[in-house]
């Protein structure tokens, strides 16, 4: 199998996700940036093309507003930019969805994303599922990536159980799920992540509460 052809993709590394009502909360904002910040320096090492995405509603909008402080990159981020990173804006979950990234991608005959950056459960699921129709394989980094806790109609929940049962899913079938540290040591060595399907996923789990449902029978 030959070694995956990887852009690095960094997914809304914005200051609403700081500072706004969209903060992220697990894992921390600190840690999640510094791992990104890591994810950067790997991909400058190996020469991997970089996408830097912002989300972007109209002046005035609560949130992302164009030119607002909510949406400006973190400063860490602009600190690394360079000229050879493609930038985009976007208005909706999947980075893919009116942009020109999917072409760029193919230009460069990319045939593997990872994904770092806000949030887990919107435009990193989003960015990770839509990658799929394209024929593109999708990494998500783990802990370069986030979410914060919800509540709705629906119910509530918080932060960490909605980013590690996304990561679940996700692992499940639309990405491979790593930490940093192996996605790096997988980059420098040219290999693929190892990712699961539905079905053993689905025996896997069956096996894992089989106790819980034997119990509950009881």
């Amino acid at each position: 199998m030959s070694a995956p052809r990887r852009a690095l993709i960094l997914v809304d590394v914005q200051q609403e996700y700081f500072d706004g009502i969209l903060q992220i909360q697990y894992p921390s904002r600190e840690q999640s940036l510094a791992n990104i910040l890591r994810a950067i320096d790997v991909a400058n090492r190996q020469d991997l093309p970089v996408v830097v995405v912002q989300h972007q509603l109209p002046e005035g909008a609560p949130v992302f507003a164009a030119g607002s402080a909510s949406w400006a990159l973190h400063p860490e981020i602009e600190r690394r930019a360079t000229a050879s990173w493609k930038r985009v804006t976007k208005d909706k979950a999947s980075v893919f969805a009116g942009t020109d990234v999917a072409q760029w991608l193919t230009d460069r005959q990319i045939d593997t994303i990872t994904i770092a950056g806000y949030m887990t459960n919107n435009c990193d699921i989003g960015t990770a599922a839509a990658a799929e129709e394209l024929g593109l394989a999708a990494e998500i980094l783990s802990d370069a990536s986030g979410s914060p806790h919800l509540a709705n109609e629906a119910g509530q929940v918080p932060a960490e159980q909605l980013h590690q049962t996304l990561l679940v899913l996700l692992q499940s079938n639309f990405a491979a799920v790593a930490d940093t540290d192996t996605w790096a040591t997988a980059v420098e060595s040219g290999q693929a992540l190892p990712k699961s399907d539905l079905g053993t996923s689905a025996i896997q789990g069956r096996a894992a509460f089989a106790d819980t449902a034997s119990l509950a029978g009881a």
